[in-house]
């Protein structure tokens, strides 16, 4: 009578121990630490698209006679919020020049002798953005008993819906340097065990950053369309925004193991894309996000990707800088973990098996306690 008393009671101390065998210390932080990215990701993309508000959107003011473009310029930067940041310049063609040039965002070009003025938008640097410029200068010329016809000088192309491909292109270039630069660490460690491995790895992400580029760019240009522009500006572009990432994620590993995977996440995903401009750029976003945005990879990435396909190319130096300070910061930071490391080999992430000596040391402590 009193064998299954006890065979309960051992079920019920074995099933407590496999409890805490299972659920380690460590697991359980680091599924602390996944709840905590998941609400930096609510968090941000709510605290980012919840309520977009126009904020001194850069705009130019053209007409015959300066004073006028001046007056009407100094009219459009004091609307209520500061909506618009208004200068005048010479004329048209210069108003075309600055939207071309990305230094602008529209522009209103003034005719003194009729009622109709005429507003440059440019729709392939984001509806959302042109759209803003739109509904503010249409009001205000309507206070004025004006009325504006709109011309799209950089227009979208017929393929890619709210000019947000770039956005989704660099998106997927993200994703891949991150996903590549984690497949490297679970084959075989997430510390590079040396110098010769972490070298390897980085030669490993470029021949796949260029790959991705390369693919991404004729997805996106020939194969459906939806962005015009230079396919090689494009595949240089993709295999840069691929390395960066990959190759921060490869120095995230290197610090801090399997958990610097997260830490990529929480940059690129839950930092970067909110604060990218894609769905609403730059001057729609909250302050932190603008301020973030155009230094983290998908801001930059998607910032250069609207110039190569819509403007020429131009005004794409800060960015490819932006991305070319990430790549050479991941890959330092790789070549220097491993160095410091000096050989010590790690066991595949995720494999159950111990990550270095002092691990394996007591794996076998572990193992003599319960063979006893």
């Amino acid at each position: 009578m009193t064998q299954p008393t006890h065979t309960d009671a051992g079920q019920s101390l074995g099933f407590l121990a496999e409890i805490k065998d299972a659920v380690t210390t460590r697991a359980a932080l680091l599924v602390l630490g996944v709840l905590a990215l998941q609400l930096a990701f609510i968090t941000s993309y709510v605290g980012a698209f919840h309520h977009p508000r126009p904020s001194e959107i850069p705009f130019a003011v053209a007409a015959p006679a300066a004073p006028l473009a001046e007056r009407t310029a100094q009219q459009l930067g004091a609307l209520p919020g500061t909506p618009l940041d208004a200068r005048a310049v010479k004329d048209e063609a210069a108003a075309v020049k600055q939207i071309m040039n990305r230094e602008v965002d529209g522009a209103l070009v003034v005719d003194p002798a009729g009622t109709a003025d005429r507003l440059l938008v440019a729709s392939g640097a984001g509806a959302s953005l042109s759209q803003a410029v739109e509904e503010i200068v249409g009001l205000a010329e309507k206070s004025g008993g004006r009325t504006v016809r709109i011309v799209d000088v950089a227009p979208s192309a017929a393929g890619d819906g709210r000019g947000l491909s770039s956005f989704y292109l660099v998106v997927g270039w993200c994703v891949g340097g991150y996903l590549c630069a984690a497949i490297l660490a679970i084959s075989a460690g997430a510390r590079p065990a040396n110098i010769h491995r972490a070298v390897i790895r980085l030669g490993a992400l470029l021949v796949y950053a260029i790959a991705a580029g390369l693919l991404g760019a004729v997805i996106a240009g020939p194969v459906l369309g939806a962005l015009p522009g230079s396919i090689m500006g494009l595949w240089g572009l993709g295999t840069l925004v691929v390395f960066a990432v990959g190759a921060i994620t490869l120095a995230f590993q290197g610090l801090a193991g399997v958990v610097g995977i997260g830490l990529a996440i929480l940059l690129v995903v839950v930092f970067g894309n909110p604060s990218a401009g894609g769905a609403y750029p730059y001057p729609l976003l909250p302050p932190f996000w603008k301020a973030i945005g155009p230094w983290l990879p998908p801001g930059a990435g998607t910032y250069a990707a609207r110039s190569i396909a819509y403007f020429r190319g131009n005004d794409v130096t800060g960015p490819l800088l932006v991305l070319s300070g990430w790549a050479v910061l991941g890959s330092a930071v790789t070549l220097a973990c491993a160095v410091f490391r000096r050989g010590k080999s790690g066991a595949a992430v995720g494999s159950g098996l111990p990550d270095g000596p002092d691990d394996e040391a007591a794996a076998e402590a572990r193992a003599r306690a319960g063979g006893r």
